[in-house]
């Protein structure tokens, strides 16, 4: 294996549920159902799969919803405009645990 990472497993996804058959067609009866057109449409779903695939940091998430961002009409200018939020969003969340910090050193006497 030349990386851990390998793309063309992305195409073997449905193997996972060789082991255990109902438990992943629960999940793919949900996921199905997830990603369907409801409230949001299913560009919308697509954008926001693709701004958590990298808060995540899942490249098999990033090629899917990338892909599936592109089939549901967006473009490259709004993918990486969604991009920029999950980055924002993980950023501050990073920055906001800076107070638990704080508040431990407050209890804290050296």
């Amino acid at each position: 294996m030349s990386a851990y990472y390998e793309e063309n497993d992305l195409e073997r996804f449905n193997e996972i549920g060789k082991y255990r058959p109902d438990l992943y067609d629960n999940f793919m009866n949900y996921y199905q159902g997830v990603m369907s057109a409801g409230a949001l449409s299913v560009r919308e779903k697509a954008l926001i799969a693709l701004a958590v695939a990298h808060a995540v940091q899942c490249p098999y998430c990033i090629d899917a919803y990338t892909r599936g961002s592109l089939e549901a009409g967006s473009n490259l200018e709004e993918m990486t405009e969604a991009i920029h939020v999950a980055s924002a969003i993980r950023g501050g969340a990073t920055l906001i645990h800076g107070i638990q910090a704080a508040n431990a050193a407050a209890k804290i006497t050296l």
